[in-house]
Formats: C-alpha cells, sequence, structure tokens
C-alpha cells in the first residue's frame, strides 16, 4: 500500500499495543515503524532495475525481518523508555512491522512474507491507493489521538478505525469473488477457451475490475463495473514471446520474466524491445490501447543487457483518472 496508509496502519497498531503506557509516543513510533519496510526501495539508487525488483517487498517485508529488527528496535527501546518492559517494546516493533507486509499482500505486487522461501503472497483485492480503506482510518486515529491517554474513547476511536479498514478489507475479497464470477461467466458464454484467469481492483476503487486472461498465443484484457449493463468485452494483446529472439537467453531478462509470473507481452518499437508487465493493468481505461503500467526497455550493450523502466507519462495518468470515473459509472 501507499506511504500514508501504512503510516496509518503503524500508528494505530502502535497505539493499540503501547498507547495506554506511553500516550502519542506509541502513535509517532508506529507511524516510523510503519514506513521502515518500505526503505527498500532506495535499492533504485545503488543497484540495476531488475535487481531493485527483486529486492522489493523482500526480506524487509518478511516475518524474518520483523522478529530480527522487532529484537533489535525493543531492546534499544526498553532501554530508553523504561515505561514498558523489552517483552512489550518487542511486540510493539513486531507487530508494527509485520502489519506491513500483511497489508500490502492484498495488493498486486504482493509481498515475500515467507522470505528466503520464494513465495509471493499477491491476494489482489485491493489497489496500492485507495481512499475508502485510509480515509476512515486517519479519520478514527486523529480521533483517538485527541482523548486523553488510556481513556475508553481514546482506545474506541482506535479500535473503530482498526474494524472499519478491516471490514472494507474484507469486502475488498467479497467483491473480487463476485467479479472473478462475472469474468468465468462471460468467458464461458464467448466459448473463450482459456488457461489462466486473474482479476484485480482498477486505480482508486473496488466497483471496476479488470481481468487478465491467458490463451494459447495472446492475453485478453477486460473490464467490468458492476454498474454495467453491457456484456464483458474482451481485447487481445498478442505474446509475441518470441520477438525477444537471443534476449530470452539473457540472465536479466529470465529474471525480469520470472517477476512477471508469466504475465507479459513483449512489443518490437523503432527504439527497441519493450516487455510489458501486464499484472499492473494499463495507463488507459481502452483495454484496446497499449499504455501499460510497466514497460521495460531492452537493450544488448557490450556483453550485458541493459533493463530500463519506461517512464509514466503525467499526461496519461491525468487522462487515466478523468476517465477512470466515466467508466466506473457503467458501459
Amino acid at each position: 500500500m501507499d506511504s500514508v496508509t501504512q503510516i496509518v496502519l503503524g500508528a494505530a497498531v502502535g497505539e493499540a499495543v503501547l498507547g495506554k503506557k506511553i500516550g502519542n509516543k506509541a502513535i509517532v513510533l508506529g507511524a516510523i515503524a510503519g514506513t521502515i519496510p518500505d526503505l527498500d526501495v532506495l535499492a533504485n539508487y545503488f543497484t540495476d532495475t531488475v535487481s531493485a525488483l527483486e529486492i522489493h517487498r523482500g526480506f524487509t517485508h518478511s516475518i524474518v525481518f520483523a522478529i530480527t529488527f522487532g529484537l533489535l528496535f525493543g531492546w534499544l527501546l526498553s532501554l530508553w523508555d523504561k515505561r514498558a518492559n523489552f517483552k512489550q517494546w518487542f511486540w510493539f516493533w513486531f507487530l508494527c512491522f509485520v502489519t506491513h507486509p500483511l497489508l500490502d499482500a492484498h495488493t498486486t505486487w504482493g509481498t515475500q512474507l515467507f522470505w528466503p522461501l520464494d513465495i509471493r503472497l499477491a491476494y489482489k483485492n485491493i489497489f496500492v491507493i485507495d481512499p475508502l480503506y485510509t480515509l476512515p482510518f486517519l479519520a478514527f486515529l486523529i480521533l483517538a489521538m485527541f482523548q486523553k491517554r488510556g481513556s475508553f474513547k481514546r482506545r474506541r476511536f482506535n479500535n473503530l478505525g482498526l474494524i472499519v479498514s478491516s471490514a472494507y478489507m474484507l469486502l475488498t475479497l467479497i467483491l473480487k469473488g463476485i467479479t472473478y464470477s462475472k469474468f468465468e461467466t462471460a468467458l464461458e458464454k464467448q466459448n473463450i477457451a482459456y488457461m489462466a484467469l486473474e482479476t484485480k481492483p482498477s486505480p482508486l476503487n473496488t466497483i471496476l475490475w479488470t481481468a487478465n486472461v491467458e490463451t494459447e498465443d495472446s492475453f485478453l484484457i477486460g473490464d467490468y463495473s458492476f454498474f454495467d449493463t453491457k456484456p464483458i468485452q474482451f481485447f487481445p494483446h498478442p505474446k509475441n514471446h518470441g520477438a525477444l529472439g537471443a534476449l530470452a537467453e539473457e540472465d536479466k531478462v529470465k529474471r525480469l520474466i520470472k517477476i512477471t509470473k508469466g504475465w507479459y507481452t513483449v512489443s518490437e518499437r523503432p527504439d527497441g524491445i519493450y516487455l510489458n508487465d501486464l499484472r499492473f493493468g494499463m495507463m488507459s481505461v481502452d483495454q484496446r490501447a497499449e499504455k501499460y503500467a510497466f514497460s521495460f526497455r531492452l537493450k544488448k550493450e557490450g556483453e550485458e543487457v541493459k533493463v530500463t523502466e519506461e517512464p509514466k507519462n503525467n499526461r496519461d495518468a491525468k487522462k487515466l483518472f478523468s476517465d477512470l470515473w466515466e467508466r466506473i459509472k457503467g458501459n
């Protein structure tokens, strides 16, 4: 999830664990703890694109990290603030750290909670930024902050934030199940033979959902809004994997393909070969467009292959968000 949401979650968990003992310091430290796992993005400045993608939501989003650094920060804070003992400080940091990847596991990218095992949990039931999850949660946290330490109202407001956000997360899982069934039914009615089906919500909402459907030679992309009145349409995106040629045998390309879990197409453009990661959808509500959220240019330079992420176009992003509202209202 986005940084603001993780800050709110960390602050709420911190308050729930030690708010009664240390007051608003629990919220502040919890907010800090909520951001620490995402420091893995610093890898972008010290390594190549593919390695940075592999590192993202890896070790720092694992149970191993939560335990190891929970013990370290717990010990340090127990020396600094004696209002809580080492065990209480450990549980504070551990829970703040571990709830971060547990939340991220619901997004499309997922998280390696069981690192070093190569298992990435990705339930794909909520977009990385969802105001309906974050804003009520934040409102209850702010209300809690202005109550007296240890008071019933403070605990009630904080608990309500945790309950409401968790209830919304449960609702998104239900909505995912409903839309998955809708896509399955549409594929059956249209006599489309497919090998795999994945669904995810579109940006900032859980009303409009998109589906990636794998067939033998292409991926079909379709969308469905709960306000739709017309049948679901699927639009083909040829795999074109053969266009990689000798690049397919390069180590970096193999690793990049592994990251995509096989959900990728290849585009041949005047400036080179692009590998498009389909898991994160399009930069357009038009599912026929070839404007992918994540595309990587592959270029052989001497003995090495350079992988460069295609920069986002601000105009595409603005148009996406303006068009998104119209599409959510139904076709």
